[in-house]
């Protein structure tokens, strides 16, 4: 890529100011930014290693260090993606992301240099001119002024003319099926309605994650986590709760039974998934252990031709609508380390659209559930679960004989994609905010100007749609990784940085629509709620960090101190 092909374009000069984003010259291509990205990945292994590896002591640091990864990993997702035909406002968007992670990374780390094992001069690599340029008043209202002109509609560059063509049809029918109805599913706690399954059913929905010879839509030989990604980002654009988080139980529970499950199972279980005519649900969560999978107790007691399961689980989505349950329980108490203990079942049961229910197992057994109310993510209604020496036959244990002991890593391999697909919900809920501020401020007028005049709505909006775009980038970029085998970490480091994300532009969103964005008739207070509930499902944010990721990282470092 040359210097010619940064230059800025004229069509993103306002008319009313001179004033241009940062996009080109020496010091600001896509290389320098590549460079320091790779200087910044330098000096996070080189903390990590200053630690000691403890996971519990030292909490507070590996925290600071997930996010710092997770920031930087989206800056390189983003410069990765630009080519001869991204927009100006594109590379743009895309060296003001890198900046505020660089600016990020270097606040978090100078906080507790002596924890690190850090000096002051370890923090200065180059990176403050770079930073200075980008974070400056004069390039976040250029920023701002270039996405007046530009519009709120995504940057779809990277998209080949097939996934463009997935993306409109899901952005259509969600405009037209979902969004109607978002608002009064949300603000009733109503379950969502027959009517729109029937379509997602139609549209194959259910079926993102299933091969073809099992009657989904992925290719028998090969993945296809993209069109996965784009679906849900144009559900969750519509609604998280009604549209957008309706194929992530799916997702989870065709991985389980593709890893793992049974020839016999597979044949049995994912046709009926891919229709949409089985409707499932995932039982892992319980009251006392919260994120700490490994340690399930809920018990699956050994009895003729299968188990009884006993004990309370929560936050199971949609359990009531649903026909099958995933659910994770321990079938060998005394298993060392813990997790070696757990298992996989499928639990079949009525569907039903009550806010409680019961079904018995004809043994005397039973399964009941009760919704909990929730401030928002209205529309699948999340269980507390109840299990009464409830029955289940060998059939119906995932991998049967051999899938004893095997739950922890089946259900870990099904979040993989299910953090992935957390990812994609944040991206469409943000879009969905960015589009409803970018609306708002061009219309509404304070003080009389329209509030896209004023630099600091200008740069709330830049920051926004900054935002979006590295999510959005990483979030692809990890896709083609799972696609390929990979992407473990990934998965969980823009689950992670998505998440968090999302909290701030739709809070962003609220707060530029002042009072309005307070009253629950605004689309933007039904985004704002939702999205507080996606740092904490699907891995919540501090297990993440810590557990996952910060393991990651210091045993990273343990390897490099061998």
């Amino acid at each position: 890529m040359s210097s010619a092909d940064l230059q800025p374009s004229a069509s993103l000069a306002p008319a009313a100011e001179p004033a241009q984003p940062v996009v080109a010259d020496v010091d600001t291509r896509a290389a320098d930014s590549a460079r320091l990205i790779e200087r910044a990945d330098r000096l996070l292994a080189q903390a990590a290693a200053g630690l000691q590896g403890d996971l519990d002591g030292e909490q507070i640091e590996l925290y600071d260090l997930a996010f710092c990864a997770a920031e930087l990993g989206a800056a390189r997702a983003l410069v990765n993606s630009l080519n001869a035909d991204s927009e100006a406002a594109e590379r743009a968007l895309s060296e003001l992301f890198v900046a505020d992670a660089l600016h990020n990374m270097r606040c978090r780390l100078s906080a507790r240099l002596g924890d690190y094992g850090l000096t002051a001069d370890a923090l200065d690599f180059g990176q403050q001119a770079y930073i200075s340029r980008r974070l400056g008043s004069h390039n976040l209202r250029a920023l701002g002024d270039a996405l007046k002109i530009r519009g709120s509609a995504p940057f779809d560059g990277t998209l080949s003319d097939e996934q463009r063509l997935v993306r409109d049809s899901f952005r259509e029918f969600a405009d037209r099926a979902v969004a109607p109805v978002a608002a009064r599913i949300h603000q009733d706690d109503q379950v969502v309605p027959q009517s729109l399954l029937e379509e997602l059913k139609a549209l194959g929905c259910f079926g993102l994650s299933i091969p073809q010879r099992f009657g989904g839509l992925t290719p028998d030989d090969a993945e296809d986590s993209m069109s996965m990604v784009l679906v849900t980002e144009e559900l969750s654009r519509a609604s998280l709760g009604a549209a957008g988080s309706l194929i992530t139980r799916p997702e989870i529970l065709a991985r389980a039974l593709l890893v793992g499950g049974t020839a016999e199972q597979q044949a049995q279980w994912l046709p009926r998934v891919a229709s949409g005519d089985t409707l499932c649900a995932i039982s892992v969560t319980e009251p006392g252990t919260g994120s700490d999978v490994a340690n399930v107790s809920l018990k699956a007691t050994r009895t003729e031709g299968g188990y009884l399961l006993s004990g309370g689980k929560t936050w199971c989505t949609f359990a009531g609508k649903a026909n099958v349950i995933l659910v994770l329980a321990r079938t060998d108490p005394s298993a060392q380390p813990p997790h070696k203990g757990l298992s996989l079942f499928l639990v079949e049961k009525p569907s039903s659209d009550g806010d409680a229910f019961e079904h018995d197992d004809g043994r005397g057994g039973r399964v009941s559930g009760r919704a909990i109310r929730t401030l928002g993510y209205r529309g699948m209604h999340s269980f507390e679960m109840f299990y009464d020496d409830f029955f289940v036959s060998d059939a119906h244990l995932i991998g049967g004989a051999a899938g004893l002991g095997r739950g922890f890593y089946h259900t870990m391999r099904g979040f993989m994609g299910g953090r992935l697909q957390t990812a994609a919900r944040a991206c469409g809920l943000m879009q969905a905010a960015f589009e409803a501020a970018s609306e708002h401020s061009a219309n509404r007028s304070a003080f009389g100007r329209p509030l896209d005049a004023y630099p600091l709505s200008q740069a709330k909006l830049a920051r926004m749609a900054a935002s979006i775009l590295a999510c959005q980038r990483y979030t692809y970029a990890v896709a083609n990784m799972m696609d390929d085998g990979g992407g473990a970490t990934d998965a969980s480091l823009v689950k992670l940085l998505a998440c968090r994300l999302a909290e701030s532009v739709t809070r962003e969103a609220q707060q530029l629509h002042g009072g309005m964005g307070y009253a629950e008739e605004t689309s933007v207070s039904r985004y704002f709620v939702d999205a507080r509930v996606l740092s904490i499902f699907e891995g919540a944010e501090e297990t993440l960090a810590v557990r996952v990721i910060g393991k990651t990282l210091a045993d990273r470092a343990a390897d490099r101190r061998m």
